[in-house]
């Protein structure tokens, strides 16, 4: 059996610089408005690419989330499916981005099995084609595939690419597991955020319509916000758990990194424009 190793593919985390929820669909999904920047801090993928047909997930996850659960394996087998490829791949991830978070971390790790075995095993699907196959097994992916900074709206498939400040971010990331799910469930959900444009939306004071439930319930959440928005402007991103504050340099990220509680745990990190997936993907 012949194999190909390819190693060091990140899935980077995002951010949320603003979420508004807009409305509920007679489906049931949610029409929404939001910002996504990347940072440079995520997870790492590692492919060994065979002619077996075989997917195999090495991960310390492996206790946590089933095979049939994990996103991974979905991304893979759906891309085998969508192009008839014969060819295989073990795949290694080595995950440090917190699950439940809210910083994309599982949509990630997914958007970058699709953009990765892609090009390993040259199915030669546009950005567009991969984004469609994302589409079906995460809302998110979509944007953590096309690779740049991003306005979306609709259920968040629709997507503008925006060039923002890149600053320097402290997340905090609380030990609560948010189920999305759950939030979006959750009859105390504010759903009437009015739509704005884009340009409008980018003059306004940036908000999160999920921060106020989710804080009321998951304490922990609420906590590291009060602590955070004492240093910078700050909020958490998507359905959380994890919360940013929002620094011009990086001495100041980590200068408030180094007051931070032993209680809690947390990260510095650059916002980027354009994904570190993308730059790993011109290397090809």
């Amino acid at each position: 059996m012949k194999t190909t190793r390819s190693d060091s593919w990140p899935a980077p985390a995002k951010l949320n610089l603003f979420l508004h929820i807009n409305g509920r669909r007679d489906d049931g999904y949610h029409e929404l408005q939001t910002l996504f920047q990347f940072i440079d801090h995520g997870d790492n993928l590692d492919f060994i690419i065979n002619d077996s047909g075989e997917l195999k997930l090495h991960s310390q996850m492996s206790s946590t989330v089933t095979d049939s659960d994990n996103l991974i394996l979905k991304a893979a087998k759906s891309l085998q499916q969508h192009t008839g490829t014969t060819l295989g791949a073990e795949i290694f991830l080595d995950k440090v981005l917190p699950m439940g978070g809210g910083i994309g971390g599982g949509s990630s790790d997914a958007a970058t099995t699709l953009v990765a075995l892609n090009q390993l095993w040259e199915t030669g699907l546009s950005h567009a084609e991969l984004s469609e196959i994302g589409l079906t097994l995460g809302a998110d992916i979509p944007v953590f595939i096309n690779g740049l900074a991003a306005f979306a709206e609709g259920v968040g498939e629709k997507l503008i690419a925006v060039d923002l400040p890149e600053s320097w971010y402290l997340v905090l990331t609380p030990d609560a597991h948010v189920s999305t799910a759950a939030v979006f469930q959750h009859p105390d959900l504010p759903r009437n955020t009015p739509k704005l444009t884009l340009a409008d939306l980018m003059n306004k004071d940036w908000h999160n319509d999920c921060q106020q439930l989710v804080c009321q319930l998951h304490p922990q959440v609420a906590k590291a916000l009060a602590w955070l928005i004492e240093y910078a402007p700050s909020r958490m991103t998507g359905t959380g758990a994890c919360v940013f504050g929002v620094f011009d340099t990086q001495a100041q990220a980590e200068a408030v990194f180094a007051k931070m509680p032993a209680s809690m745990q947390g990260f510095v990190a650059k916002g980027t424009n354009k994904s570190p997936l993308m730059l790993r993907l011109a290397q090809c």
